[in-house]
């Protein structure tokens, strides 16, 4: 029994020797019950959930909630004087958060904050916190749950009038020094929801995936904006700022453990703003090229695993519409899909005919325009009609009526609409004719695009370079993609790309309750382009060059 004793204390040593070595520290703030704005129901509970999280983890927590401006000063202290000597320190905070001139603070329970003055006298600058974190500590990890619409920016908002603008939505990015994470619920500026369960969507999936055995914590945070994107429909995307140097593993394993498990690969880490606006144009397409091409570009990516079961799911449904209009045609009588069969020369009519009389002429609930719309619409669906059923039964009518034939492997009696023919075609469940394009476009899923786009296609990089008087910038960066000659972005920029390379693109904003917006021009050429944008509304008199890069 003692040599047993013995063996299991050996191996709970190996395995947590790493972490036992380490001088693991913690805040865990979480602040639901608000006097002076609408209270949150998930931030007590996500910072006791989250306490006992850490503490499994080898942390020593300073936690508290629902705490006053006082409160939270006294509990950052206790929590600033545990680090000197810490190997990794760690901060999670949730509640409400405001922003104002880049900056970002934490709200306790009984701020009012009516005014810009009163940041000072009644938030906490999460850079107090941040700052103290990186002196002390070899690694610092930051998580901000903290980007709730809250009632508090409205009212700075108001107190500020024409230094409105400077009230950020959600939190801003946060600058890292070396050897620090910061992760935010959602990406700066956007806002984060609070969760109708016990937990936010994000503590639920941080709870979730934090000190997964042996593995990285970059990955740990690709499987949680895994789970947030899933929780929320894709409405909320967590972001992190990193500047780490080497792998930070919360739950290290036995080294024999380690030997057999697979590295993780480099690729592993995403470049979170080019894949998300690539992911934001694609998401909701039926085209599984897209999600390839996804694959292709970021194999590794946040979204690889949605992006493979969008393209099974894609070929599931083809073959589901396959099988159920097979078995429609089986299921017809007999007699409805072979007539005379004692002459080879007698026309088939293969479901086209109806015993009733009305298979050859107009049914008499629907008029013969009525029929013949109803008829061209469907041919429109099926793909052997190009355009729109405009209720002219001509030339070119009769070809895809005989072209859907053709593919079908049946005979018409006639090519012209009748009640027998619409229901015929009324029971293919999906496209019957090939896309064909006409000369200068090539097929790109199931429509024709001019040919020589495709070579677009991807995520570029964006920049834009002041010549002229902008404000306080001279240049800034973005990221669109391309696809099949639309330019779009999840920063509101959109446009269109010529096969020639020719690119047009526009931007528009609202600045201080004014609009504008920038018109952009250019030319790409192989991986690079370059042209000019202009400023219009507020924006006008900001002009200058852009790049384009590819990425």
């Amino acid at each position: 029994m003692r040599s047993a004793f013995i063996c299991l204390v050996l191996l709970f040593a190996a395995v947590s020797g790493r972490a036992a070595a380490e001088k693991r520290v913690a805040l865990v703030i979480g602040n639901s019950a608000y006097q002076h704005a609408v209270q949150l129901a998930n931030p007590k509970n996500d910072s006791s959930d989250m306490t006992a999280k850490l503490q499994s983890l080898g942390f020593e927590v300073v936690s508290d909630k629902d705490l006053e401006l006082a409160g939270m000063r006294r509990t950052v202290r206790d929590f600033v004087d545990k680090l000197d000597g810490a190997d990794m320190a760690l901060f999670f905070y949730a509640g409400h958060g405001v922003q104002v001139n880049g900056n970002n603070y934490m709200v306790p329970v009984d701020a009012q904050l009516s005014g810009y003055n009163d940041l000072d006298f009644e938030a906490l600058p999460m850079d107090l916190v941040l700052s103290a974190m990186e002196r002390s500590s070899k690694v610092s990890l930051i998580f901000l749950d903290a980007c709730r619409d809250n009632p508090f920016a409205e009212k700075l908002s108001r107190s500020m009038g024409t230094r409105s603008g400077s009230v950020g939505r959600g939190l801003a990015r946060l600058g890292t020094g070396i050897g620090s994470l910061i992760a935010f619920a959602t990406q700066p500026g956007s806002v984060a929801m609070d969760g109708a369960g016990r937990n936010s969507p994000f503590t639920t999936a941080l709870l979730a995936h934090l000190g997964t055995p042996g593995q990285d914590i970059t990955r740990d945070l690709i499987n949680v904006r895994r789970d947030v994107l899933a929780a929320t429909e894709g409405k909320q995307v967590p972001w992190e700022n990193s500047s780490l140097t080497g792998e930070v593993v919360l739950k290290p394993v036995a080294t024999e453990q380690k030997a057999v498990s697979a590295p993780i690969p480099q690729s592993a880490s995403p470049d979170n703003a080019v894949e998300l606006a690539y992911w934001a144009t694609i998401k909701d397409s039926t085209d599984k090229s897209f999600f390839e091409a996804y694959l292709q570009q970021f194999p590794m990516g946040a979204f690889a695993a949605l992006a493979r079961l969008k393209i099974d799911a894609i070929d599931k449904l083809a073959v589901a519409e396959r099988q159920a209009a097979n078995k429609r045609e089986a299921e017809q009588p007999e007699k409805d899909r072979v007539a005379t069969a004692s002459d080879d020369k007698a026309t088939e009519v293969a479901s086209l005919e109806q015993p009733n009389p009305l298979a050859q002429s107009p049914a008499e609930n629907i008029d013969s325009g009525e029929l013949t719309v109803a008829t061209q619409a469907e041919l429109v669906r099926l793909g052997c009609l190009t355009g729109q059923a405009d209720g002219k039964w001509g030339l070119g009518s009769r070809k895809a009526l005989q072209n859907y034939a053709d593919r079908q492997g049946v005979k018409l009696a006639s090519l012209e609409p009748t009640a027998g023919v619409l229901e015929r075609l009324k029971a293919v469940g999906g496209r019957v004719c090939p896309v064909a394009c006409e000369d200068g476009m090539e097929v790109r899923g199931d429509h024709c695009v001019p040919s020589g786009l495709s070579a677009f296609n991807g995520a570029w990089k964006l920049v834009r370079r002041a010549t002229t008087n902008c404000g306080d910038w001279r240049e800034l960066s973005t990221y669109v993609v391309i696809s099949d000659g639309k330019v779009s972005s999840i920063f509101g920029l959109t446009g269109s790309i010529s096969s020639s390379g020719a690119v047009n693109m526009k931007l528009s904003f609202v600045h201080k309750g004014r609009k504008g917006g920038n018109t952009l021009t250019g030319v790409i050429k192989g991986d690079n382009g370059s042209g000019k944008f202009k400023g219009t509304g507020v924006g006008s008199g900001c002009s200058g060059k852009i790049i384009m890069e590819r990425m």
